[in-house]
């Protein structure tokens, strides 16, 4: 079977292969390119701790947000839904 484009018949073979080769052409360029090693060396929870800044109202809520957290991670920091 084939299509006609432009006027000219196209076999779906040629179709098909060109489909497959123009997706991986486009998975491989989207792949490549410089990676930031920079950000993926810090584990998750130091790269949240320096992004999530506390907006505490006083000095006091401030270290009880600190201590919070600190107990959280002590216990294991998962929360069982």
């Amino acid at each position: 079977m084939s299509y006609v484009i432009f006027g000219r018949a196209i076999k779906t073979e040629y179709l098909t292969l060109g489909t497959l080769f123009a997706t991986g052409g486009a998975v491989f360029a989207s792949l490549g390119g410089k990676k930031d090693s920079a950000s993926s060396s810090k584990p998750l929870a130091e790269r949240v701790k320096e992004a999530v800044p506390i907006n505490a109202g006083s000095s006091e809520e401030e270290q009880f947000i600190k201590n919070f957290i600190a107990e959280a991670e002590k216990e294991g920091g998962v929360a069982h839904h």
